[in-house]
């Protein structure tokens, strides 16, 4: 078998989807849609005035844009449509298994029920059977709103505790270190919660807060933090305790010019269980077989590093050892028979 990673096989590896946002595949042609549908004017008059739009060059910027496309979102089924689209997609990326994130404040904040989200996107995860993929529904704290907001949301979530696998923070990192969240993390853990919590590349204080993730507050993965490179004794202390990483190429050459290819080889080398995932898709040009072939091309990953990425996924994912041991025969399978 060849050695060289072709978009044909990073497309049909069997793979897990651990770091994306529903409302990050939102892409402009559902939106233009979704807007027609419940008589809300954008602003834009064809689906090409809008994507000239999707246009962002920091964190701020992009966060401004993503957060206006929201509003299209109205209805219970406005959620489920969204994410079917994108469970749809995943499908086509050999998604086996998907942990979604979403972000309730984002729409409570305008209005929309917690009812409303949780709703529409549960029945799509429950649809999502039919398409041969198990998916699950991660919630997250906008760090950027209030500990009490976050408070107000957690104790919402605790009614739909069997339709949410984990909580999770993200939004601007700037000012809102992990410990602002402190007891709610402390809490949804005692629910039964799994979690996790964003540290975005080359943030302010980012390896601090990464420290406060690791160390304080106890999260089951970190997404992208590939950072943690800045601190040799927090690489040894994450491998130690198989945190999951993941990290997003695409994502990251939009707002920093640098897919960190060199810090996740440098991670896989030192035994970090990271991986790679898509992110906001709808915004960064590409799927999650799309980030796995940028990031093998630019950087020459081997099919053998490739494999572990994709097992690496699985392995860090908040399912039953015994689906992991499915999905990564499956792996184990796929590899065996690719182009023999």
């Amino acid at each position: 078998m060849s050695t060289t990673v072709s978009p044909e096989f990073t497309r049909n590896l069997p793979k897990a989807e651990l770091h994306v946002h529903i409302e990050g595949t939102l892409t402009p042609s559902l939106r233009f849609k979704l807007a027609q549908r419940n008589h809300i004017d954008t602003g834009y008059s064809t689906i090409d005035e809008m994507k000239k739009m999707y246009n962002y060059n920091s964190l701020s910027s992009f966060l401004k844009v993503y957060y206006a496309a929201m509003n299209v979102l109205q209805t219970e089924q406005d959620f489920y449509d969204l994410a079917m689209d994108y469970l749809h997609r995943a499908v086509k990326n050999n998604v086996r298994h998907v942990e979604i994130f979403f972000d309730p404040q984002a729409h409570t904040s305008r209005g929309i029920s917690f009812s409303t989200v949780i709703n529409g996107l549960y029945r799509a995860t429950v649809d999502a059977r039919a398409l041969n993929i198990d998916a699950q529904l991660i919630m997250c704290f906008l760090r950027d709103f209030s500990r009490d907001s976050a408070q107000s949301t957690l104790e919402e979530a605790l009614n739909y505790k069997d339709k949410i696998i984990g909580v999770g923070l993200d939004s601007d990192e700037h000012n809102n270190p992990p410990m602002k969240f402190y007891n709610q993390f402390t809490e949804a853990s005692a629910q039964g919660f799994h979690l996790t919590a964003h540290a975005d590349p080359d943030q302010k204080d980012s390896i601090e807060h990464i420290q406060q993730l690791l160390e304080i507050i106890c999260v089951d993965r970190i997404d992208h933090g590939t950072n943690i490179v800045e601190d040799p004794d927090l690489v040894e202390l994450a491998a130690k305790r198989k945190i999951g990483l993941t990290s997003c190429p695409l994502s990251n050459t939009f707002l920093n010019a640098d897919m960190k290819g060199t810090e996740v080889i440098e991670l896989l080398n030192k035994g970090v269980k990271i991986s790679i995932h898509s992110d906001d898709p709808a915004y960064f040009g590409g799927y999650i077989a799309d980030n796995y072939y940028a990031i093998a091309n630019k950087y020459h990953l081997t099919k053998e590093q490739i494999v572990t990425l994709a097992c690496n996924s699985f392995e860090t994912s908040w399912i039953s050892n015994e689906q992991k041991a499915i999905y990564l025969r499956e792996v184990q399978d796929y590899v065996q028979n690719f182009n023999n």
